[in-house]
């Protein structure tokens, strides 16, 4: 049986982007999706990422919960 899942990704600058002035932004609005457990959530949520983040996963906070 699905269950109901909300997640959201933000990137997180490192100290040298902070330092420039860039600040963290949402990457992936919160969505809700369907999926059996949390770990098919969260495959759903890391192909979500856009492929310019593909590299900097050390700089991304995925949240995500089930209802």
């Amino acid at each position: 049986m699905s269950k109901i899942f909300e997640y959201a990704v933000v990137h997180v600058p490192d100290a040298k982007e902070v330092k420039d002035g860039k600040k963290p932004e949402i990457i992936v609005k919160p969505t809700v999706i369907l999926a059996k457990d949390d770990r098919e959530a969260l495959f759903n949520v890391t192909r979500a990422i856009p492929a310019e983040y593909a590299d900097r996963f050390d700089q991304l906070e995925i949240a995500i919960r089930p209802f």
